[in-house]
């Protein structure tokens, strides 16, 4: 292993920050990223014009959120995001491809679309997620976004029963008002899944629960990723406090900070 060394001024950094992608560079890093955890870990069955990056219509027209370790300059996150103005140029949210969102129709033009969020294997201990929502937030006070939205996924790798028993609790639980109900187009067949075990929540999910979001309706079934796919809705001037006041500090400071 190479003998590495820092500077005093590295050493003070946070180790991970987050940032915009300007450059075609930056883009490619995370669709790197994506390609790693979605279809070497995952098994997704990625339908991208070029092998080794996962890449669709949409990528060019997104803001895309980075995470990097500031120790080996690597991106170590990401989430796309697809804010009204570039969905009204993209021909419709990335969702409208999976659900009726008619519901949702005078909302469209506040809300912010969420996607492709995914860490590196290495970087999973919680810090990183918390470096995406501090960039998330940033984003919201700056954009002056009203509703965040986005799918969870939910894997299916033991036929669906777990994604059902898990829909089950979120809807119980954090079900939307019905003003805010959104169809699926590809349906999970929860009628036939589900032995009504209790189901782990998935840490992505649980940080979008904790602030405040919504389950919109039942989950749609993803057949590239293998996936149930449940939309959450976050009004974002309903965020809860306890957990979004910090994440909101930090961004309006301009920093982040490694959490744990």
């Amino acid at each position: 292993m190479p003998h590495l060394e820092y500077s005093a001024d590295v050493l003070r950094q946070p180790r991970l920050v987050f940032q915009y992608a300007r450059s075609e560079a930056d883009v490619r890093a995370a669709q790197r990223l994506r390609w790693q955890v979605f279809h070497e870990e995952m098994g997704a069955h990625l339908r991208s014009p070029e092998h080794g990056v996962d890449q669709d219509r949409f990528d060019e027209l997104c803001d895309h959120l980075l995470v990097r370790d500031t120790r080996t300059g690597e991106v170590i996150g990401t989430y796309r995001i697809l804010n009204a103005l570039q969905a009204e140029k993209a021909g419709g949210f990335y969702s409208d491809g999976e659900f009726d969102l008619s519901r949702l129709t005078h909302l469209r033009s506040q809300v912010m679309e969420v996607g492709r969020a995914c860490v590196h294997p290495k970087y999973r201990s919680g810090a990183a997620i918390a470096v995406l929502w501090a960039g998330l937030a940033e984003y919201i006070r700056s954009h002056h976004v009203q509703y965040l939205m986005g799918c969870a996924s939910i894997s299916m790798a033991d036929g669906g029963h777990a994604a059902a028993a898990l829909y089950r609790q979120l809807e119980r639980d954090h079900g939307a008002p019905p003003e805010w109900r959104v169809f699926p187009h590809c349906a999970l067949p929860l009628g036939a899944l589900d032995d009504g075990r209790e189901v782990e929540v998935p840490p992505l999910i649980k940080a979008y629960l904790r602030v405040g979001a919504y389950v919109c309706g039942a989950p749609a079934w993803d057949p590239d990723f293998n996936t149930a796919d449940c939309l959450l809705l976050l009004p974002t001037d309903a965020m809860d406090h306890r957990y979004s006041r910090h994440f909101m500090k930090q961004s309006a400071q301009g920093k982040t900070r490694l959490l744990g």
